[in-house]
């Protein structure tokens, strides 16, 4: 705490007057461009990671990145708090684009895959069957890249399977098939700091260096034409 709390000292006196004409201007409204749901773990940092500041992004942050998929009437089948972040997102802040980012050594992932009966956590618990989907598709089709840990190749799928959660929205569907939302699949790698996307043409994650953020921008590019 006192880390915080001297932290909110320092950006007082050393970073609040870089952003002040900033924050006046975001006082009465907002318009990032994507909404970013992440992990809670405290080793992903989004703004950090992809550069952003206030106001870029509508960030949506829950243990395991998960996504409680809908009804046909589209109302969720877990808690409403994602679909609320969801719903605002897309209907009131009309974001053009939702990546859905999973990480490297995720604590909920290695929970999926491996449950440990001495932790009483009936909430997690519950939450968690998210993945259950992930977990399934390791175990029958196999990860998308061998080389990884277990936990860290259910990680990757994870991603995958809360896209095909956030379809099951009808707004998302209906946003998505009108060319107006863009959905992507991210994955952090810890150790080494690369952020991977997923590409489907090679179904794998593919580091995000420049020739690839080239071919991103020019995707988005053709979209908005």
């Amino acid at each position: 705490m006192r880390k915080l709390i001297m932290g909110i000292v320092e950006f007082r006196e050393k970073m609040l007057p870089q952003y002040a004409s900033q924050f006046s201007k975001l006082a009465l409204s907002q318009q990032p461009d994507a909404l970013f749901i992440t992990c809670s773990d405290s080793r992903v940092v989004p703004d950090l990671l992809v550069s952003t500041h206030p106001g870029d992004l509508f960030t949506m942050r829950n243990v395991g990145n998960l996504i409680p998929p809908a009804t046909a009437e589209g109302v969720s089948t877990g808690d409403v708090s994602e679909a609320s972040a969801i719903e605002y997102a897309v209907l009131g802040l009309k974001v053009a684009n939702i990546v859905v980012c999973g990480h490297s050594e995720c604590g909920a992932m290695k929970a999926v895959h491996t449950p440990d009966a001495k932790l009483k956590a009936p909430n997690l618990d519950k939450w968690l069957c998210h993945a259950n989907d992930a977990a399934y598709r390791l175990k029958h089709e196999g990860p998308l890249d061998d080389r990884l840990k277990p936990h860290d190749q259910l990680s990757q799928l994870n991603v995958l399977v809360q896209l095909e959660h956030l379809m099951t929205y009808p707004i998302v569907r209906q946003q998505v098939n009108a060319g107006a939302l863009m959905l992507s699949g991210w994955w952090f790698d810890i150790a080494t700091g690369d952020m991977y996307a997923y590409v489907r043409a090679s179904r794998s994650f593919e580091v995000i260096d420049r020739a690839l953020a080239d071919r991103i921008i020019a995707r988005l590019d053709a979209r908005a034409r």
